[in-house]
């Protein structure tokens, strides 16, 4: 809403309310309850966020899928979009205009929600997880410079089942009200004061798990999710209290029977968590909240639509759970044709008699790339042939060279020529050849027909078509003494498979000659192409043998099967290819409403009716004609087949003919009818389709139909023309009185009806031809587009396959009569059909539930089933707790959750506190204003701990701090005065992707892409990863293009297809729109350019320039990238720091190394950790010392192994990401850890030859020698696996990004990373011990020792020499970092005074500034 709006309601509430209102005029009361849910997560806000750069205007811009459009009924209409705020004058004038057009067809409006004067105020978020974790005291790293917090924070009292030390302060509460403050300040005293946050004995912690399901499952079953929230998100309060808590044998026992189960069935072991919802597996660690509510919108639906058509129960569960959608696979046309010519067979000719014929050959090891010669037909090459045509001669000569060189593909011809009774080969060219074909086949063989037939064709110069001279010659030269005029001849004796040829290749469907199947899968018309075929065909054999390699392992394909069989028996074996039918994609009606009116007669109320009820009303009035004739009572039709058209047209009448022929042998298919007539009505100029009606409604099944067939005949339409009566087609037995009565009072109101459900529903101009099949929607056909019987044939067999019997099966069980059980089965089929394709669903269920299964039972009505199994001491426990608890509210839900405990705990199963983030629908203050947002609210912490916060957003968010009272890496209660409080923004929303190479399959390394607009191409940009072929760019809501980065990216390459985008897979322009919260990923597929094959991306080129981030311009106002690397001097230095004491180290090394070099220098600092004190102060900074610097940003790829501490997290980006965090033009980078003092020119460093090795670090000192006892890399694992290398320091090294490119040592070190990561006790210091363990991998050249030195490891005489100094922890004596640097770097106090003293000045001209007016708002920057 906006300022313009709201007032005219009085208040937001009210304007809410009626936003309600008239969407439940729409939906049912779960689709409400969805939609506040969802407009509480202000899920919709990207899509309206897209159209809030514009004012109040008509444009032309590029179309969104899910765009709002009325009444497309003009495909060829220009499209007119518009931006305006429902509610105003301005809309109400633009739509009425827009809306008259648009019924005329003269345009297609498209309707964009924008809000001209939208609130000040920033959207606050939710859907995300905030977890303070509990630090290590052990090294001290806080700051000492004092911050003094502010009270923001508003307390919690959702504590009813809270208890420390006995007391119940839930209930203290209820029963003291006028003491709260007193009972709160006595429990924080109890939890300080005792022993509550003491550490456990290790035989405290083992039966943690156990005892938190114990007091869960004991709770009252409505308060059991609460408690078990409360004791996940505040587990290091509660701890102490679990242990009193006794678990019976029985509840252990039970538990254990049911893991046994669980990990037998879905292979989860104790600890693991799941969820699933009507069935469907919601994996937490890919799902987000918006993905979650669109799920529960489309079971909504599903489970809506079932309870209005009288489906409940355990019927109801059983439909949910059939999979209704059409297999993925392409379509395959049965080879096993008579009409196919094989002229070779793997399997009985002599010349393959030296092959192993097992089918055990399969799964020996043979090279890459390799086809096994098998005597078994696995690959069948079938050409369909004109061969007369220009196209054929290429194929021919093709399939010889095949044949000639021993590769192992059968091939068959079928020759496609003039099929007419008696036809003289003399006169055609193709005719003969196949004559010629048959004679030489019956005086030898096949083969040798074939080998003649392209010993033809190689007559054949390119650019030329087989003639008469060349089949004629051959012969005569070969056949001196036949008479060839005579095997041409009309009496040929060698006429075999001409007639045949040509009715399978029409049957079949394919499109325009020459046509080729694989193994019975037609091949595209790109890889038709002569020069490309080989490669295709080559491609798909080795593609095939996987998939034969798969069935022989599984022991699908035995010995004594044909091979040829088992491939004609795959599900996607059809008669016919018609890809109308055959398409994936498909558009169904919604048949699950009751009709409205009872009669379609009653056009004026049709027409007033929405989509739904329009489909409703057609739905219940149609009258159907099946084989029999008429509805027989106990059969029930799983096909429902409407043909639409004008049957007054011959074409009408045509398809209608099809299908009438065509049900002659179905028993499973129902024919209805409905008029789309061309022209202006009257009943002059529609006798057939009321003849039709009237035949329908007064004459049994048998007789209408025999009359209806007589009226759909071309001649009856000549005779109708002529001035014929319409009973002059009675038929034999027809009641011709009732007929004519009816058929002169039928009228005309029906075929309005009709017709405007045509024009309203199925989009259909007048006049134009459909077929819906149990709701989906085939057509409109173009013009000369026919449907023929075979069509309805291969309609019925998918229709039948995919859903339809196995809705029927369902449907029988209830016990309805034929007419009512057909219509179920139609409109169930709709409904489940039109949803989209997930994942099999499962059915859960627990051997026992009586005392590790929480059981809440659902309300009266529509209900979702809901089961969970978690362990109540985990993170995902964290968030599945409040997440449970507010699907509640929203949905109607039967849950059970089941307690996965892990016994036997050798440590704190959670070491922090969590909140999630939710809220079941918009919230009001008490003056009906609009709240200001859900928050995370941490309440009555224990002031003792050492906090860090860590913010767990879905995984396509980058957040950052923008506001903070203290150090958030650093929570101390104890020395903060008042309450802390933070404020984080969503900066960006990531677009995620993988890229291949679509000739060779792998990921091109270092190919460049960036993301933007036609008028700012590359206002974000990326690298891909060999990992996958992974990449990752910024994005906001928006319509963005993705091209390839202008340099050799774009030199090199092209993009040759894409997935997951808003453009047509082949459209020059690769388009993305960004409209929702939801994770977005893509697929591209690259291809080499036209003489660049042998290039490399990595290689010497002219490599172009910016930052992976290239937008992100220094905040100073500095260059850009591109213009820093022009001078080649400059040093570039890399460094991470979070918190306030690190970010104070990271100023001080900042200057340290500026006071040592004359080297120009730009500093790249990873922004995820920053706070927003330092990216505030590092602009001013840069300004007055005179350096560059940029903020780097990567999210941690989600197929990553994730870390969940944040030191391990910052440790991680140090070293995981190098070769995709930087430019390309960077040659070297050196990283200088923030507790550092530089002593020397970095220059030296950066020019130093690392003699071929990617990188360089320092290795740790030796020299001081009381403390050898800490040195672990001198025994154990890691003397053995260094071999008497050197173990490595990771707090500086320099790093040569194009050799760390050329050699993949950051793929490597990912992938090294992601095989050790799975074990915990693993990478103890993951930044250090990574490049260690991959010595052998990615070469480390060891740097002289002088380049670090570090008091714990190295003497004080060495220290004489150092050239950087690192304040590393000291095992030993544990000193605080402040301390040892005051202690340890005598400068270090003079660079901290002088950065203070800035900073001081800095503070003090904010004060004096005058406040600067806001920038204006952003355009509107159109495609």
């Amino acid at each position: 809403w906006s300022e313009e709006t709201c007032p005219r309601f009085h208040s937001e509430r009210n304007y809410y309310n009626l936003i309600l209102k008239k969407a439940g005029q729409f939906l049912s009361e779960l689709q409400l309850n969805l939609l506040k849910f969802a407009l509480s997560l202000r899920a919709y806000s990207p899509t309206v966020q897209i159209c809030m750069m514009c004012n109040c205007f008509i444009t032309i811009p590029y179309l969104f899928k899910g765009d709002h459009m009325f009444l497309a009924i003009n495909p060829n209409a220009p499209v007119v979009v518009l931006y305006a705020e429902i509610g105003t004058k301005e809309f109400s004038k633009f739509h009425k205009i827009l809306t008259k057009k648009a019924v005329k067809g003269e345009v297609a409006y498209i309707l964009r929600h924008y809000v001209q004067k939208p609130s000040s105020e920033k959207v606050r978020l939710s859907g995300y997880g905030v977890e303070l974790a509990i630090k290590s005291t052990e090294y001290k790293a806080v700051d000492d410079t004092r911050l003094e917090g502010t009270n923001s924070t508003v307390l919690e009292d959702d504590d009813d089942t809270d208890e420390v030390q006995g007391f119940l302060f839930g209930k203290l509460k209820q029963l003291y009200p006028d003491i709260k403050g007193e009972l709160r300040e006595l429990r924080k005293h109890l939890i300080e004061s005792t022993n509550e946050m003491a550490p456990l004995k290790v035989w405290e912690l083992q039966d943690l798990s156990f005892q938190a399901a114990a007091r869960i499952t004991s709770a009252p079953v409505y308060d059991a999710l609460k408690l078990m929230r409360d004791l996940s998100q505040n587990f290091p309060t509660k701890a102490r209290s679990l242990t009193r808590t006794v678990v019976s044998q029985e509840m252990r026992n039970e538990i254990e029977e049911n893991q046994k189960h669980f990990a037998e069935t879905m292979g989860l072991q104790p600890g693991d968590s799941a969820l699933f919802i009507n069935g469907l597996h919601i994996d937490l660690d890919t799902h987000n909240l918006f993905s979650i509510l669109d799920i529960l919108k489309v079971e909504g639906k599903v489970l809506d639509g079932l309870n209005k058509l009288g489906i409940k129960g355990k019927t109801l569960s059983k439909l949910l759970r059939l999979n209704v959608h059409p297999i993925e696979e392409n379509a395959a046309l049965d080879i096993q044709h008579s009409a196919i010519m094989w002229i070779n067979d793997l399997e009985r000719d002599q010349k393959y008699r030296s092959w192993p014929s097992s089918y055990q050959e399969l799964l020996r090891p043979t090279f890459p790339g390799v086809i096994r010669q098998i005597r078994r037909n696995f690959f069948n090459l079938v050409l369909f042939i004109d061969p007369t045509q220009e196209d054929t001669v290429e194929l021919v000569k093709l399939a010889e060279l095949f044949h000639k060189h021993n590769i192992p593909l059968r091939i068959g011809f079928v020759f496609v020529v003039n099929t007419a009774e008696e036809f003289d080969g003399n006169q055609d060219a193709g005719v003969a050849l196949l004559r010629a074909f048959n004679f030489i086949a019956d005086d030898s063989d096949l083969s040798h027909a074939f080998s003649s037939i392209a010993s033809i064709y190689n007559k054949v110069q390119d650019g030329e078509v087989l003639t008469m001279d060349h089949i004629a010659s051959f012969m005569k030269k070969k056949y001196p003494m036949v008479d060839v005029k005579n095997i041409f001849g009309i009496d040929s004796e060698f006429d075999d498979q001409r007639k045949e040829g040509g009715t399978f290749y029409k049957k079949t469907g394919l499109g325009p000659l020459p046509q080729a199947l694989f193994n019975g899968v037609p091949f595209n018309i790109d890889e038709l192409d002569a020069e490309e075929l080989e490669t295709f065909l080559l491609q798909k054999m080795m593609d095939t043998a996987g998939f034969f390699q798969k069935a022989v392992f599984m022991g699908h394909l035995n010995e004594h099967t044909d091979v040829v069989d088992f491939l004609m028996d795959e599900p996607n074996v059809v008669a016919r290819i018609n890809p109308i039918i055959l398409n994936t994609v498909r558009k169904y009606l919604d048949l699950t409403p009751k009709a409205v009116i009872s009669d379609w007669n009653d056009f004026s109320t049709y027409s007033f009716l929405d989509t739904r009820d329009k489909s409703a009303v057609i739905a219940d009035n149609m009258e159907y004609l099946t084989r029999k004739g008429t509805m027989s009572e106990d059969i029930i039709y799983a096909v429902s087949i409407w043909i639409i058209g004008d049957f007054e047209t011959l074409a009408g009448k045509r398809l209608l003919s099809n299908a009438l022929q065509y049900l002659k042998t179905s028993s499973n298919m129902r024919i209805g009818i409905v008029n789309n007539h061309a022209d202006e009505l009257s009943e002059g100029n529609t006798p057939t389709a009321r003849a039709i009606q009237a035949a329908l409604l007064t004459q049994n099944g048998n007789t209408a139909k025999s009359f209806i067939t007589n009226l759909v005949k071309e001649e009856t339409a000549e005779a109708l023309t002529l001035g014929a009566k319409i009973l002059k087609f009675a038929v034999k037995g027809m009641d011709n009185d009732a007929f004519e009565k009816k058929y002169n009072t039928i009228g005309i109101n029906f075929i309005r009806t009709q017709q405007l459900f045509c024009q309203d529903v199925l989009k259909l101009l007048p006049g134009q031809e459909a077929v819906v099949s149990n709701g989906r929607i085939l057509g409109p056909f173009n013009e000369g587009e026919e449907f023929q019987p075979e069509d309805f044939s291969l309609l019925e067999k998918t229709t039948i396959s995919t859903s339809a019997e196995k809705i029927k099966t369902q449907i029988k069980e209830i016990g309805v009569n034929s007419k009512s059980g057909s219509d179920l089965v139609m409109k169930t089929d709709a409904l489940l059909s039109s949803t989209l394709k997930e994942e099999s669903r499962r059915d859960v269920k627990f051997p026992k539930d009586r005392l590790s299964v929480v059981k809440i039972p659902p309300q009266e009505g529509v209900h979702y089933d809901v089961f969970a199994i978690v362990d109540p001491l985990t993170r995902e426990a964290q968030k599945l707790a409040p997440l449970l608890r507010v699907l509640a509210q929203v949905i109607n839900m039967k849950l059970d959750v089941f307690m996965n405990c892990r016994s036997k705990l050798s440590e704190m199963p959670l070491k922090s506190f969590y909140r999630f983030v939710l809220e079941p629908e918009v919230v009001f203050t008490g003056d009906n204003h609009l709240s200001t947002g859900p928050v995370a609210k941490f309440a009555e912490m224990p002031e003792s701990l050492l906090l860090t916060l860590n913010m767990i957003t879905p995984e396509n968010w980058l957040v950052e701090p923008v506001r903070s009272s203290c150090d958030l890496d650093n929570i101390h209660l104890q020395e903060v005065e008042g309450m802390v409080s933070a404020e984080y923004e969503l900066e960006y929303m990531l677009l995620e992707g993988h890229c291949f190479d679509a000739s060779t399959g792998q990921p091109p390394r270092g190919l460049q892409f960036t993301l933007g607009t036609k008028k700012n191409y590359d206002m974000m940009d990326t690298i891909v990863m060999a990992n996958l072929g992974y990449f990752q760019l910024k994005a906001n809501p928006g319509a963005w293009l993705l091209r390839l980065r202008k340099g050799r990216s774009e030199d090199i390459y092209q993009i040759f297809e894409h997935e997951g985008t808003d453009s047509a897979a082949d459209s020059d322009d690769v388009v993305v729109v960004l409209n929702s919260f939801k994770s977005k990923i893509l697929k591209v597929q690259v291809q080499k350019k036209p003489g660049k094959v042998n290039e490399d991306l990595l290689g010497d080129g002219d490599l172009e320039g910016k930052g992976i981030w290239e937008s992100l311009t220094s905040f100073a106002g500095g260059l850009q990238s591109e213009e820093i690397q022009k001078e080649d001097n400059t040093l570039n230095i890399f460094s991470v720091a979070s918190g306030h004491l690190y970010e104070r180290f990271l100023r001080i090394m900042m200057l340290s190394v500026l006071k040592h070099t004359k080297s120009p220098v730009k500093f790249w600092f990873l922004k995820n950790y920053l706070s927003p004190t330092f990216k505030e102060f590092i602009p001013e900074m840069a300004k007055h010392y005179g350096f560059q610097y940029e903020l780097v940003q990567y999210k941690w790829p989600r197929w990553l192994h994730q870390q969940t501490e944040k030191q391990r997290i910052i440790w991680g980006y140090k070293i995981l990401f190098l070769d995709v965090l930087f430019p390309l033009a960077i040659d070297k980078i050196i990283f200088v850890d923030a507790d550092q003092i530089v002593k020397a020119d970095l220059k030296e460093l950066r020019d130093l030859d690392l003699e071929g090795a990617p990188y360089g670090y320092t290795p740790f000192c030796d020299s001081r020698k009381e403390m050898d006892g800490y040195r672990f890399w001198k025994s154990g694992y890691w003397a053995s696996h260094l071999g008497g290398r050197k173990y490595h320091i990771s707090a500086l090294y320099v790093v040569d990004l194009k050799k760390f490119r050329k050699v993949a040592a950051g793929d490597r070190l990912r992938g090294q990373y992601q095989a050790l990561s799975q074990d915990p006790n693993s990478l103890s210091n993951l930044d250090q011990d990574l490049p260690n363990n991959m010595i052998h991998q990615v070469t480390i050249k060891s740097l002289p020792q002088e380049w670090l030195w570090c008091e714990t490891w190295c003497n004080d005489d060495s220290k004489k020499i150092a050239k950087t100094i690192d304040l590393c922890n000291n095992p030993k004596t544990k000193e605080p970092k402040l301390e040892a640097a005051l202690r340890i770097v005598p400068e270090w106090a003079e660079y901290d005074h002088e950065i203070k003293h800035f900073l001081k000045q800095i503070e003090e001209q904010k004060k004096i500034a005058t406040p600067k007016t806001k920038p204006p708002a952003p355009k509107r920057d159109e495609l």
